[in-house]
């Protein structure tokens, strides 16, 4: 086909002539489907990127700018929609390799997503109640845990300093805290 010819077919299927459309299509059909078969893909994605490198071309119709070198701008459409094709299908690999069909997803399943969720929203609730009887605390026992909770932990020396609190009766007092914390924490249900 002439690259005149191809110019003034554009122009005119882009004024909406079937004709002028029917014939671009029946003389560069054969160059998009040289270009989609150089790429060895599987029918179906041959005739996928055949039909996709002629709606592209549709969509620019009215747009291109060198009509003469529609034949060009097909052939490089079909090469990309095929190199996109391949890139896609690396991503899956058909096999038949027992070892790597059992192979455990790192995928996770709805099912198992929900337990998760599950999980993290019963954390929560745990972590919140546990704060709450924590503020129910004496005032004493919630300075105490708090300063032998933060990072990095103070030595007891800096505990008695910061808190009035003899070196030891530190340990004692914190093992007594602790413990009504968890009987609170009984108590309600929470462990």
């Amino acid at each position: 086909m002439d690259r005149a010819d191809v110019g003034v077919l554009v122009q005119s299927a882009a004024d909406g002539d079937a004709a002028a459309w029917k014939s671009l299509v029946d003389g560069l059909g054969p160059l998009v489907w040289s270009v989609v078969r150089a790429h060895g893909l599987s029918d179906a994605d041959a005739h996928e990127v055949y039909q996709t490198a002629w709606f592209r071309f549709a969509q620019h119709l009215g747009r291109i700018r060198e009509p003469e070198k529609t034949g060009s701008w097909l052939a490089s459409t079909a090469r990309h929609e095929c190199l996109k094709v391949l890139r896609a299908s690396k991503r899956w690999t058909p096999t038949d390799d027992p070892q790597l069909l059992d192979r455990p997803s790192d995928d996770r399943t709805p099912e198992e997503s929900v337990l998760d969720s599950e999980e993290a929203a019963a954390q929560t609730e745990r972590v919140r109640r546990l704060w709450q009887e924590f503020e129910e605390l004496g005032e004493r026992c919630r300075q105490l845990l708090r300063v032998l909770i933060s990072s990095p932990p103070p030595s007891y020396q800096e505990v008695s300093t910061a808190l009035g609190i003899a070196v030891g009766s530190i340990g004692p007092m914190r093992q007594r805290c602790l413990r009504r914390l968890r009987a609170r924490l009984e108590a309600r249900g929470t462990i």
